[in-house]
């Protein structure tokens, strides 16, 4: 059993061979994973020791404590949020060594191409077609709200690939290279004026076979881990008290006492109460998925933590008066990644308003709350037994 006191030992020979001030940062990033020291409860060979996860943070601390680099985890979020847990959970060896080391050592970034016009809030809709051709699969449709998809070379994908079957039954999940032929990518301008998010037109893309991720058929179970690990992302993200938007808030109130009032401080108040309530299940949802596989618990912080947000970023605009009216700059742009706390108060508001529709919306993530944590019945489906191509569209 690897220990704490054994973790620092391998910090301090990697600190030892890769001195941090006078080594590359990407040659230090390909330093730590080979010295398991990069998610230390990956098996060994990927990044990790096969180690319990609730000793990642004693690496961590080591590391920055001797100003070691870091990858960015804004720009390569949904490469190790979603696809490094989905990929190592059924990917084949040779999709585990070929993908895991550039996905962590920032070499490769991914994104995610599930949701279509068609199939936002019921994925199972989707219809984006993959048709077997040999060794490869021809795979045709249009994907929406890809966020980064303009800065990404691959993309986790579920496809369609027999609409004779219940919705949920047809489905294949693939990895997909982003600058493959028939790969067009637009950007969706949002209402703070960036274009985070993108459309993906697929136009007979060929994916090899290999690129395919668990069974034929099997691409909803496949893809319900990727979703449970992107609602612990989004929601489980650790931050300090005081910390995140109301956080922010908070140290407005503090600085320009000039603008406070009662019904704002009540307010305030309680919004700082759910933010620390928030921050502790946080903190417990992690030492839950560092003892297993994320569970469906994960919806109702990724729920509390958008509803949170968008009431905090709006009091945060009200307690500024005229001022938080104020928008620094529209100017269309396609950031490298997304910060909720960033730019400033109406940036901020502006922003908000995706964390409920993002990552599954709080009305889906309500329905999973109920049935699968609350254990109460489920909503009645005319569709369970239909098969894809017989529903209305």
């Amino acid at each position: 059993m690897t220990t704490a006191e054994d973790l620092k030992g391998r910090v301090a020979d990697l600190l030892a061979a890769y001195p941090p001030e006078s080594t590359p940062r990407q040659d230090f990033l390909d330093a730590r994973f080979d010295a398991g020291l990069a998610w230390i409860h990956f098996p060994e060979g990927l990044g990790g020791l096969g180690a319990p996860r609730s000793l990642q943070s004693v690496v961590d601390k080591e590391l920055a404590a001797a100003g070691a680099p870091d990858n960015d985890k804004r720009r390569i979020g949904i490469g190790l949020g979603m696809a490094a847990p989905t990929i190592l959970a059924f990917g084949t060896p040779e999709q585990h060594q070929r993908f895991l080391r550039p996905l962590w050592t920032e070499r490769e970034v991914w994104c995610q191409l599930f949701s279509e016009p068609g199939a936002g809030s019921d994925l199972a809709a989707l219809g984006t077609r993959a048709v077997r051709d040999g060794d490869d699969w021809v795979v045709t449709g249009q994907k929406v709200w890809t966020s980064g998809a303009h800065k990404s070379q691959w993309a986790i994908l579920v496809t369609r690939t027999d609409p004779d079957v219940p919705k949920h039954r047809g489905m294949t999940y693939f990895l997909c290279d982003m600058t493959a032929p028939g790969v067009e990518v637009r950007p969706l301008r949002q209402i703070t004026g960036e274009a985070e998010f993108n459309e993906v037109f697929l136009s007979e893309v060929r994916i090899p076979d290999a690129h395919r991720l668990g069974a034929v058929g099997e691409g909803w179970k496949v893809a319900q881990t990727t979703l449970m690990n992107e609602r612990v992302a989004i929601g489980g993200t650790e931050f300090p008290r005081d910390g995140g938007m109301v956080g922010v808030v908070a140290e407005t109130w503090r600085e320009r006492p000039e603008l406070r009032t009662s019904d704002l401080h009540d307010r305030l108040l309680k919004l700082w109460v759910e933010g620390e309530s928030l921050r502790l299940v946080s903190a417990r949802l992690r030492q839950q998925l560092a003892a297993g596989a994320p569970g469906p618990e994960g919806s109702a912080v990724k729920v509390a933590f958008s509803e949170l947000n968008q009431a905090a970023s709006g009091l945060e605009v009200e307690l500024l008066g005229d001022e938080g009216l104020r928008y620094d700059d529209w100017t269309m742009r396609r950031p490298d990644g997304v910060n909720f706390l960033g730019r400033e108060a109406g940036y901020r508001y502006l922003r908000a308003k995706g964390n409920s529709i993002e990552g599954g919306t709080s009305e889906v993530l309500r329905n999973i709350i109920a049935e699968r944590v609350l254990g109460l019945p489920s909503e009645p489906r005319i569709d369970k037994d239909v098969a894809w191509k017989d529903l209305p569209r």
